[in-house]
C-alpha cells in the first residue's frame, strides 16, 4: 500500500517512496528478466514509482498488490524498451544501407549537397517537410499525410510544387 505518512525529520509532507525495497527488488528482476540491460534498470524502476505516483495523484486507489501491480508494469517497459529498441535498429540499418549505395565522388557531391541543402532552405516549410518526409525519410504519400494530419491530395500538391523548385534551383545553379 501506497504511505503517505511524511519522511522522518522533514516537516514538508514529502511521501515516502511508494515502492518498499522488497517490491523494488522485484521490479529490478523482472526488468532484468525481461531483458532490460543493467544500466537502464534504475530508470525502470524510476518510471514504476513515477506510474504509481501518477495513479494516485489522478484520484484513482491505489492498486491491491502494489507488488504485483508493479510488476506487471515493469513487464510492460520491459516490453516497451524491447519496441524502441528494434525501432532503432531498423533505423540504423536503413542509414547504414543509405551509406553504402554507390555515390558521386569528390567535388560533385559536395557541390550537389551544398546545393540541395541551400534549395531546402529556401522552400516554404510546408513543401520542406513533405519533401523530407518523402525523400528522405522515405514515406509514402499516404503515409505523410496520416503523420501531418492532412489529405493526400495536400501532400501531393506540395510535393509537386517542392520538387519543381528544387529542381528549378539545381538546373538555375547548374548542379544538375
Amino acid at each position: 500500500m501506497l504511505r503517505g505518512k511524511a519522511r522522518r525529520g522533514q516537516g514538508d509532507g514529502v511521501l515516502d517512496d511508494p515502492l518498499d525495497a522488497a517490491q523494488e527488488r522485484r521490479v529490478r528482476a523482472v526488468l532484468a528478466l525481461g531483458g532490460v540491460p543493467q544500466a537502464d534498470l534504475p530508470d525502470g524502476v524510476q518510471q514504476v514509482r513515477l506510474r504509481l505516483l501518477e495513479r494516485t495523484a489522478s484520484g484513482r486507489e491505489a492498486p491491491r498488490d502494489v507488488s504485483a501491480w508493479a510488476a506487471v508494469v515493469a513487464s510492460n517497459l520491459a516490453m516497451d524498451w524491447h519496441r524502441a529498441r528494434r525501432r532503432q535498429d531498423r533505423i540504423g540499418e536503413r542509414l547504414a544501407a543509405l551509406r553504402q549505395m554507390e555515390h558521386p565522388s569528390g567535388e560533385d557531391t559536395s557541390l550537389l549537397s551544398l546545393a540541395v541543402a541551400q534549395g531546402l532552405d529556401e522552400l516554404p516549410d510546408a513543401q520542406r517537410q513533405v519533401l523530407v518526409l518523402r525523400f528522405y525519410a522515405d514515406l509514402p504519400v499516404r503515409g505523410i499525410a496520416e503523420e501531418l494530419g492532412i489529405p493526400e491530395g495536400t501532400v501531393k500538391s506540395r510535393l509537386h510544387t517542392a520538387v519543381r523548385a528544387m529542381r528549378a534551383r539545381l538546373h538555375e545553379d547548374e548542379v544538375v
